[in-house]
């Protein structure tokens, strides 16, 4: 199917907040607002780090409390935010070894951040990060220079917007030439905005950040870009502080997989222990404690346009929302083999860090929370626009609970028990 300009609404979360202005009610008056945030570095800290390193925007609310740290010549990243200004704690992993050790790795270079734009598919037949012909393993992996360590154009900055642009040509496993045009502007959202994409009233006594990607890409060159020959998808990537007390939580459809296909893909490293990993009708539960390195993908006909992560130590609740078109779409396959399905990839994705062999140092630590668009058959011209928005919140436990009940279906209790104590 040609995607030609396709743009998708973010469906509203409504089905599940029909309790939520109750419960939030009785929230405020449950006492004094959590901790703000992991330990460890302020915001401010991070921004000089990393501004001894790169150029840095900082974008920022009226009052300064709400900002995010970007990026330009890291593809427009999102390094991190916080919602309570310089002081206050910074959400995103930032790997500040790679960054300080400077040089270009080949492979991948590891800069970290909270919003990253990449392109699928990274395996298969289709591949953008396998010459062709190359053996699928680890010595012939290389992430395009382009969604690496090209820069991005900063077309327009203001108080709270930066717009990006990037054109470039690639090739895939199977010999299919691109010339892409990437547009890409990082928006950080005022506290209404954010509730009302949420679908849920405002929280009193609730502290936020909350920011989108709006990325695009468009088919620059003269030849459509067909299933055929192969395609290409956007693929947002946040990465975060991993602790033994994060929990990632996904919805799913509900019902049998006879119709609905499997819950979870959960063998992009091998098995996961049923102690990281807790299948539930409605939701998956996965731990986010940086120490085994594990993947899971969810399916279009199982996905909800939304995932998120509770760390119970710190109590933050993150949420990530993102487009997804209302039917089911193909999406491209990012598995390493030669695929007899290569359309039939997942749409949202988490990813645990950690040692990749017995003994062996992890990239990190942190987790992931992803998103990919559909793929993108394309006219010359034409477009395919993907919204990534991530949120932080910090606040009393009975309406950080409200709220995880209102967007994951479940409750900060059933998180904190969903997998077995160690």
């Amino acid at each position: 199917m040609m995607l030609m300009s396709m743009k998708c609404e973010l469906p509203s979360l409504l089905w599940m907040v029909a309790c939520l202005g109750p419960c939030l009610a009785a929230a405020a008056a449950c006492g004094p607002a959590a901790a703000a945030g992991p330990p460890g570095r302020s915001f401010a800290d991070d921004v000089a780090f990393l501004r001894a390193h790169t150029k840095i925007l900082v974008l920022a609310d009226e009052r300064d409390e709400a900002q995010v740290a970007v990026a330009p010549d890291w593809q427009g990243r999102v390094m991190t935010s916080t919602a309570a200004g310089g002081s206050g704690s910074s959400y995103g992993w930032i790997n500040r070894a790679v960054i300080a050790a400077g040089g270009v790795d080949p492979h991948i270079n590891v800069f970290g951040g909270e919003d990253r734009f990449w392109l699928g598919p990274e395996g298969g037949q289709f591949s953008i990060f396998f010459a062709r012909g190359a053996p699928f393993d680890l010595e012939h992996w290389y992430t395009p220079k382009p969604i690496d360590t090209e820069p991005f154009e900063v077309v327009r900055s203001t108080r709270d917007t930066a717009q990006f642009r990037h054109t470039f040509a690639l090739s895939n496993y199977s010999g299919a030439a691109f010339n892409v045009r990437v547009d890409r502007s990082v928006r950080l959202l005022a506290a209404a905005q954010a509730w009302k994409a949420l679908g849920v009233p405002a929280a009193p006594g609730v502290s936020m950040v909350a920011f989108e990607s709006v990325n695009a890409i468009t088919n620059a060159g003269r030849t459509p870009w067909t299933a055929g020959t192969g395609l290409l998808s956007i693929w947002i990537l946040g990465m975060f502080n991993p602790s033994p007390a994060t929990t990632i939580v996904v919805p799913i459809a509900p019902g049998p997989e006879s119709s609905l296909g499997t819950a979870v893909n959960a063998d992009y490293f091998g098995a996961v222990p049923p102690d990281r990993l807790v299948v539930k009708d409605g939701a998956v539960f996965f731990s986010g404690d940086g120490q085994y390195r594990s993947k899971i993908g969810i399916g279009p006909r199982r996905v909800r346009p939304i995932l998120g992560s509770y760390d119970a130590a710190t109590q933050v609740l993150t949420l990530v929302q993102f487009t997804l078109p209302p039917a089911p779409h193909g999406y491209v396959n990012s598995k390493w083999e030669i695929q007899q399905q290569p359309y039939s990839g997942d749409v949202a994705n988490s990813y645990n860090d950690g040692p990749p062999a017995p003994g062996a140092k992890p990239l990190g630590p942190f987790y992931e929370l992803e998103s990919s668009s559909p793929a993108a058959a394309l006219a010359p011209g034409a477009s395919l626009e993907h919204v990534h928005r991530t949120l932080h919140l910090t606040g009393t436990r009975a309406a950080l609970d409200a709220i995880a009940r209102a967007t994951l279906g479940a409750g900060l209790d059933e998180i904190e028990r969903a997998l077995p104590k160690k």
